[in-house]
């Protein structure tokens, strides 16, 4: 397991750009810029959305354990090399992080690097607020905005496409989907 001194620290936190949306602060929920110590529940978080993916390899869980780390620690290098002028926040509903959102924003088209939040939270309209509330402030920039998703994750395809999202390329793996105001 990699620790988290090792991975590359997250960017001080851009309070000021750091509004929790009304729907989210009326259910309890709040924004915060994310921290290195947080590094051990986002490990949690990652390896949540790989379980299914995982559970009929048969390998140890300790090999599991320690390619999920790993995997994470990748992921994480890379969002910080390619994103780290992105807003990394964590979510928390009472205090206890739920998921995790990061969004870029430029002077084009803002981009949503990642949203992921705990099963038990996901399908509760939460990352819908959430990317409603970007396309918002994007919008009132005259910004568009987009994403990558992965072209086997239906319910997320699903979720974009709602809020408005078209595919226009697809890379195989992945989609990317662009969302623009009005």
């Amino acid at each position: 397991m990699q620790a988290s001194s090792q991975l590359t620290s997250f960017p001080a936190g851009r309070d000021d750009r750091l509004r929790t949306p009304a729907w989210l602060c009326e259910r309890g929920y709040a924004l915060r810029p994310l921290h290195d110590d947080d590094v051990p529940w986002l490990r949690e978080l990652y390896a949540s959305t790989r379980a299914e993916e995982l559970a009929p390899v048969p390998w140890p869980e300790a090999s599991k354990r320690a390619f999920l780390d790993s995997q994470f620690a990748l992921q994480h290098q890379h969002y910080q090399a390619h994103y780290g002028d992105s807003d990394f926040l964590a979510i928390e509903r009472g205090g206890v992080p739920v998921g995790r959102y990061y969004l870029q924003r430029g002077t084009s088209d803002h981009l949503i690097v990642d949203v992921c939040l705990f099963p038990g939270e996901r399908g509760r309209g939460l990352a819908a607020a959430l990317i409603s509330h970007s396309q918002g402030e994007a919008a009132a920039l005259g910004c568009g905005m987009t994403l990558h998703v992965q072209a086997d994750n239906i319910a997320a395809q699903r979720l974009y496409r709602r809020a408005g999202f078209t595919v226009i390329h697809d890379q195989g793996s992945h989609l990317l989907l662009r969302w623009a105001p009005g």
